[in-house]
């Protein structure tokens, strides 16, 4: 029995031991996310998931559907566990629904390999054309999972190259889905135990290097000049920020952190989603401008504070109507720009389906936030033109800047607190890095707790205040770059590139000797 031979069996499992198998080359797989970057594990995992599905190939094409599953499952449950530390917060409320959130949101989102995995079993051919038909297929099932249902594109497999910033530049031109497809084209090779497919890929990859490395070297780091930030990051704990006798004391410690010394040299101040939990803008009440003007203390003397904070209103109905928003005001509490989040997180600021499912949010109080209207470009004195982006807003490629008003920079504004120490605020900051690359515009990202920093146009990270580290950051704002492949094609790019995989995997599978099987 030759080695390839001997290989092919590792990967005939059957039974509860493929079943186990399959899980474990997924849990493999989420290895090589941020913050583990094992990328070796990566090679691992696909190679082998597609030595599995060709140990199955004689079996009904549903064998390959679980097969994808089980890889599927294992990967999302090792990818966003930390999901129920946002849950243990108030455990007695919604505790009960971290296997949901945990387990349920997997099995749902594993469906998706699933369905990919079985693409592959119907579209035949061997080892080779396989690779190329799973980098395709994973790939649309990526688009698909991020589109339906609101979508959620989380921990793409282009992620797993944010410390490698020559081959992250490959974004600018197709896109996260786009690093997404030949990654998985890459990972898979190894599975044809032939010299030059396997050989092939370390070319290919030693090409996307070599690209990388020049773009990085042509583009050196610039600042805009006359603009100075200061990001700040109080880390309040999750389970105090609401707490109503903490509530004072938190937001006198968020103003104190921004007049810590320097505060005269900045221009623009920056602090993170919902950083203040008192409503400072909507219905004229005096509370509201009360609040406000405490707030602008935290303003440069002649510059700009930018702040996340809850917006109420009444309605029509004479009700109340919230909003979790970005605000820009001066030192003299003028309102002087407004965005309203727009994506909202499903069961954690609204629950969908109000009226058939009687159970809590997760964010504190009864009352659902409003969506916004969508993507903006805001204009804020003394800044580049800006594309707000709140929490998870920064995940989605493709919808983080408004095309048509094309901005300087991103400026998102989350709350990582919910998550605590974990794998979370890391894959939260890698997507950040992501869209600046795919975009072309620096990344401001202040954090109320998580990882504040600024990425520059090339995924560069300019300046940056760790996981859970108190304090501020001072830095400049990097230059935009030139409007990238991507921020002008969009996905097309991608589309077409999934295409010609998908055409030379069928042109593999009809010319079978190549391949070897």
């Amino acid at each position: 029995m030759d080695a390839r031979a001997r290989i092919a069996r590792l990967f005939a499992a059957a039974g509860w031991r493929r079943r186990g198998l399959a899980a474990a080359l997924g849990v493999a797989a989420a290895g090589a996310l941020p913050p583990v970057h094992l990328l070796p594990l990566a090679f691992a995992a696909f190679s082998g998931l597609l030595l599995t599905l060709r140990a199955a190939a004689a079996e009904r094409p549903a064998a390959a559907f679980w097969i994808g599953w089980w890889f599927g499952a294992g990967f999302h449950v090792a990818g966003l566990y930390w999901i129920a530390n946002a849950l243990l917060i108030e455990w007695q409320r919604v505790g009960w629904m971290i296997p949901f959130a945990v387990f349920g949101l997997s099995a749902f989102l594993a469906v998706f390999v699933g369905g990919a995995c079985y693409a592959v079993r119907r579209a035949g051919g061997g080892t080779l054309a396989g690779a190329f038909f799973l980098a395709a297929l994973w790939t649309l099932a990526e688009i698909v999972r991020g589109t339906v249902l609101t979508g959620f594109p989380w921990n793409l497999i282009a992620t797993v190259w944010v410390e490698t910033e020559t081959v992250l530049q490959l974004a600018a031109i197709g896109g996260a889905y786009g690093v997404s497809a030949l990654s998985v084209l890459l990972f898979a090779l190894p599975a044809t135990l032939r010299a030059r497919p396997i050989l092939a890929g370390a070319a290919g990859l030693a090409l996307a290097v070599g690209f990388g490395a020049w773009r990085l070297a042509e583009n050196p780091a610039r600042d805009v000049p006359d603009v100075r930030l200061r990001l700040v990051q109080p880390v309040v704990p999750q389970a105090l920020k609401w707490d109503p006798e903490a509530r004072e004391a938190n937001l006198e410690r968020t103003i104190a952190l921004s007049r810590s010394p320097g505060l005269e040299t900045r221009t623009h101040v920056i602090w993170g989603e919902t950083a203040t939990s008192f409503p400072i803008w909507g219905d004229d009440h005096p509370r509201f401008v009360e609040r406000r003007r405490q707030v602008a203390q935290a303003a440069p003397p002649d510059g700009v504070l930018i702040v996340g904070a809850v917006r109420v209103e009444s309605d029509a109905a004479g009700g109340i109507a919230a909003w979790n928003s970005f605000h820009a005001i001066d030192s003299r509490a003028r309102m002087l720009a407004n965005y309203d989040k727009h994506h909202l997180v499903p069961f954690g600021e609204y629950v969908p389906f109000r009226g058939i499912l009687p159970i809590d949010k997760v964010v504190p109080g009864s009352l659902d936030f409003s969506a916004g209207p969508g993507v903006a470009t805001v204009r804020v004195p003394g800044l580049p033109p800006l594309s707000p982006s709140i929490c998870y807003e920064i995940v989605f490629p493709g919808r983080a800047v408004d095309a048509a008003d094309r901005p300087g920079l991103i400026v998102n504004l989350t709350n990582d607190s919910w998550f605590g120490y974990s794998a979370g605020p890391f894959q939260h900051f890698a997507a950040a890095k992501l869209r600046a690359v795919e975009e072309g515009v620096p990344v401001v990202r202040a954090a109320g707790g998580g990882i504040s920093g600024i990425v520059d146009p090339f995924g560069r990270v300019t300046a940056r205040l760790g996981l859970e580290q108190i304090g501020v950051l001072d830095a400049n704002l990097p230059v935009a770059a030139t409007a990238t492949p991507f921020a002008r094609f969009g996905a097309g790019i991608a589309a077409v590139g999934l295409a010609m995989l998908m055409l030379c995997g069928f042109w593999i599978a009809k010319r079978s000797k190549i391949d070897g099987d």
